[in-house]
């Protein structure tokens, strides 16, 4: 059953073709950019198109690997930051499934959400940082019979609804590792929230949600309490390193947009500090670093380059910053109208910053490195 599952991924969720992706994303995504932005709107049925044509088979299958979800993102990414965010979201949730040893729940769940059947978001912020010692777990659970009851409240889970499924940790009664679970957003005593609008990533369908007694099954369960430190082992350089797609598909943006001023504006944008060119090299750089690690996690370890992601990930957020930034001064003053892409791009690069895990995050794990790989286990 579990290699039948496994091939249905691979047989209905094949690599994208760049023709395929890029025709995709002109087509459904690049007239809704704006509205996406602007209005809050939801690209749901892009992401369920995406797919249908594989776009998230790389983190549900080691044969395609962790180099197609970084690319698929990074160039969904190059035309809307937020759209890439929610292809991180759907990919980590397929990427825990596929990582997970319940073989039931794996079998039952990664297809429908590798194939864009299924919407999933990931609620594993709050276990990261309280893994980092950066803030306390915000869920609890206790056993039950058949399961556990969860209480407590997200502030913030992205690319979920109704329908939707969504990733969670929570602390167990009596232990210091946590519960990692896979809930509806349908399920009794789960009350979903939008209470919050944001400068940027306003369209990501992100909502506070409240657990009131939700009873999750054992079925659900991605990892026990026990098995929390080798789930996590598994996962964490892949969660991490992947979310590069989006820095490098926004700072590939940038680097277009200084080209294009350039066109005219030359002439006095070369008196700025940061020019096309050498945000070009840097980007080439760390591409090429990240598909070289992306390929390692997916075929040889699993935890072995978590030092490597963490320096990876903190130049992508150093030069998305640099970037957005460079672009916006190229642009002058056609940077602030309200559909000019230089300003959006400033907005999502500080999102790069300080999604989990934050820059801050991420440099005080790379610090610590050598004590202990979880702060959950001091």
């Amino acid at each position: 059953m579990q290699i039948e599952a496994i091939s249905a991924v691979k047989k209905s969720s094949a690599s994208p073709v760049p023709e395929a992706l890029a025709a995709l994303i002109a087509s459904d995504l690049a007239p809704k950019v704006t509205d996406i932005d602007l209005k809050g709107e939801y690209p749901g049925a892009f992401l369920q198109a995406l797919g249908r044509i594989g776009g998230f088979a790389g983190a549900a299958a080691d044969e395609i690997g962790l180099r197609q979800v970084i690319r698929v993102m990074e160039d969904v990414s190059r035309e809307c930051m937020s759209t890439g965010f929610l292809v991180w979201c759907q990919s980590a949730c397929a990427w825990y499934l596929h990582n997970t040893t319940n073989s039931a729940l794996r079998q039952s769940m990664l297809p429908a959400i590798a194939r864009g059947e299924v919407l999933a978001g990931t609620g594993l912020s709050n276990p990261m940082k309280s893994c980092a010692a950066i803030e306390n777990i915000r869920l609890q659970a206790k056993k039950a019979p058949g399961g556990y009851v969860v209480n407590g409240a997200l502030p913030w889970v992205s690319n979920i609804g109704p329908g939707h499924y969504f990733a969670f940790g929570a602390g167990a009664e009596g232990r210091r590792e946590l519960l990692v679970g896979l809930v509806s957003c349908d399920t009794p005593g789960l009350t979903l929230n939008q209470n919050a609008h944001f400068v940027a990533l306003e369209g990501t369908n992100t909502f506070a949600c409240h657990f009131k007694d939700v009873f999750v099954p054992d079925a659900e369960v991605i990892a026990h309490p026990d098995e929390f430190d080798a789930f996590v082992a598994r996962i964490k350089s892949g969660f991490i390193l992947n979310q590069m797609g989006m820095g490098l598909g926004l700072i590939d943006a940038c680097v277009d947009m200084m080209k294009q001023s350039n066109k005219t504006l030359a002439h006095v944008n070369c008196y700025l500090d940061d020019q096309a060119d050498d945000i070009e090299q840097a980007l080439t750089a760390a591409r090429t670093a990240t598909y070289d690690l992306a390929d390692k996690i997916s075929h040889e370890s699993r935890s072995a380059y978590l030092r490597e992601v963490l320096q990876v990930r903190i130049t992508g957020s150093e030069l998305s910053l640099k970037a957005a930034n460079a672009a916006m001064l190229h642009m002058g003053a056609k940077g602030y109208l309200l559909r000019n892409p230089a300003q959006r791009r400033l907005r999502e690069a500080y999102f790069i910053a300080i999604v989990t895990p934050a820059l801050k995050h991420l440099r005080k794990e790379l610090a610590e490195m050598g004590s202990h790989p979880c702060a959950c286990q001091a």
